[in-house]
């Protein structure tokens, strides 16, 4: 096990993406477990997907009544980043802003240029200029494309991502340990399996199956079910993620006398991989449960099995022995537990009696 040797209390720590599903379950779990902390958010709140959703988690943070300081903006222009990093001065930088989605980068190519690169490289630039303890950044489990090997490891060869946003979020990897090397900055990446949870994106197939089956429409599973995913519990995540931020990697001198980067990339991932097939009847059993949908429901006329879409992947799986060894943790939320507290989410959310 490593040291924690970031400690986050009286701290400014900043948050990007704080809008989004992981960002704004992570500021509250600062707020909740940090003392004297101040957290800055920052979030486009761009129309991917329900901006009321959005509004609706910065309201939560917000009732809080902490430390708490937000700016609608874009990471992708660097005049907004360089005002945050001079007004602020965090000393820990969680970057989890970013265009995400596997389909829409087929379709939406710009998107990701601007929000995965172009912005994550104005967050390592100024990360480079201040003083900044340890940068902790959001990566995929979509770098490890269509790698035959599982579950999959850190250790892996990620050279073959199978879409654009793969693409760029191996690049964050490479951009983040140029930035090490270079500048002695500590990173790390966290490689995330498939999150899902209460207010999560509805673009996510749990939230997207859901929305289809009340409106009486088809949902269409690829591959012909013939998919598996390490599907990962918001809650988990965000308990790696507060780990993680404590331990920045020691900056240490190699053989050479030069800097070694300090530098590491985790999966965070459930270990456990859960067929689709089984994944939709347990989500139709927590939506009856839940009133979401009638217990006469007839589920086999609304699914339809398809083949596979170009850039998904028949399986991703999480070797998340590193995390074990290094921070005592493994994800563990069952798949059942999970999708129950969504489905009650829903149901509050929606209003449905």
């Amino acid at each position: 096990m490593v040291k924690f040797n970031v400690s986050l209390e009286g701290k400014t720590v900043l948050v990007t993406g704080a809008a989004g599903f992981i960002g704004s379950n992570l500021v509250k779990r600062l707020f909740h477990d940090v003392e004297n902390i101040k957290v800055v958010g920052i979030d486009s709140i761009t129309d991917y997907y329900d901006v009321n959703i959005k509004y609706e988690r910065l309201k939560e943070i917000e009732n809080l009544g902490c430390d708490w300081s937000f700016v609608k903006g874009d990471i992708a222009d660097k005049a907004t980043i360089d005002n945050i990093f001079s007004e602020y001065k965090p000393a820990v930088v969680v970057n989890l802003a970013a265009q995400a989605g596997v389909r829409y980068s087929i379709t939406n190519p710009d998107a990701y240029i601007q929000s995965n690169l172009i912005g994550f490289y104005n967050i390592l630039e100024a990360c480079r200029h201040n003083e900044v303890e340890h940068l902790v950044y959001a990566s995929s489990s979509s770098v490890y494309g269509s790698n035959k090997k599982v579950p999959y490891s850190t250790d892996d060869k990620v050279d073959n991502p199978v879409s654009l946003y793969a693409a760029t979020k191996k690049s964050n990897e490479l951009m983040a340990h140029a930035y090490s090397k270079l500048y002695n900055i500590p990173s790390t990446g966290l490689r995330f399996f498939t999150v899902y949870g209460p207010a999560g994106r509805p673009d996510m197939a749990y939230f997207g199956f859901t929305n289809k089956l009340r409106e009486g429409k088809t949902i269409q599973i690829f591959n012909y079910g013939n998919c598996k995913r390490d599907f990962t519990y918001v809650d988990d995540i965000v308990e790696g993620v507060v780990r993680v931020m404590q331990h920045a990697p020691e900056k240490q001198n190699g053989e050479d006398g030069l800097p070694v980067p300090p530098y590491k990339v985790y999966n965070i991932g459930n270990n456990s991989p859960e067929n689709l097939l089984d994944f939709v009847t347990i989500l139709q059993e927590e939506l009856i449960a839940a009133k979401v949908l009638p217990a006469d429901y007839d589920f086999e006329s609304h699914k339809e099995l398809v083949p596979m879409q170009a850039g998904d992947v028949p399986v991703t799986f999480a070797d998340t022995t590193p995390l074990e060894q290094d921070f005592g943790f493994k994800p563990s939320t069952s798949l059942r537990t999970g999708l129950r507290a969504f489905a009650k989410w829903y149901a509050g959310y929606y209003g449905i009696r």
